[in-house]
């Protein structure tokens, strides 16, 4: 671990673990499976109060999600919808979206409460919720209890291992990487699968153009 985030921690205390846990959030710099069981273990040593670490913690994490939900609220469907039909956005199409709103307005609670508990997942799946326009008390009440529950359980494991708290990480890690090389592998899809469909709508239009003969006589 770099030791800027030794030097926050030990500056600013519980407060520095809920700063890091918010930029973990909005522009993920360290896992947060790495900051919460390093405030476990400063909490053992007498340095800082672990209920302190928690709740600092699950505020960062609450103020972090709800940036995000924010830059998905601004978004909004609509405008990421119109955004779906030009040729050049190969992200996603309209019908994906559609789908893909009707699946959140379904299950959007089960995906906010579970999310926070999935690396990457916790950060990324504000932006959904802001756009398919979830209420925001329920979105903050879910998100901080999903929260809750995860800091609770690392700070936990921090405090219980004391100087082996590092230990965590390695269990943790092969997780994060799977989920992050799923994401890049569902974003080639995406991607590869809008580009496929962009020139079968091309050739289906090639088609279609009548080709005129020379002039009868």
């Amino acid at each position: 671990m770099t030791q800027w985030v030794f030097d926050i921690v030990d500056r600013l205390g519980a407060a520095g673990i809920g700063l890091l846990i918010f930029l973990e959030n909005v522009v993920p710099p360290i896992p947060s499976e790495v900051i919460l069981p390093l405030g476990g273990f400063r909490a053992s040593t007498g340095a800082m109060d672990p209920i302190g670490v928690w709740a600092a913690a699950t505020m960062g994490a609450v103020a972090g999600a709800l940036v995000l939900y924010a830059l998905g609220s601004w978004l909004g469907f609509e405008r990421l919808h119109a955004l779906a039909g030009n040729r050049w956005f190969v992200l996603s199409s309209q019908k994906d979206l559609e789908k893909g709103l009707d699946l959140f307005e379904r299950y959007g609670n089960w995906f906010v409460l579970g999310g926070r508990c999935i690396p990457i997942v916790r950060s990324l799946i504000s932006i959904p919720a802001g756009i398919a326009g979830m209420s925001l008390l329920r979105f903050t009440a879910l998100s901080t209890l999903g929260s809750g529950v995860w800091n609770a359980i690392f700070v936990s494991l921090g405090y219980a291992l004391g100087e082996r708290w590092e230990t965590v990480e390695g269990y943790i890690s092969p997780l994060s990487r799977g989920v992050a090389v799923l994401g890049v592998l569902v974003l080639a899809w995406l991607v590869w699968r809008k580009i496929r469909q962009r020139r079968a709508r091309g050739g289906v239009q090639e088609k279609d153009v009548p080709r005129t003969g020379p002039p009868r006589s």
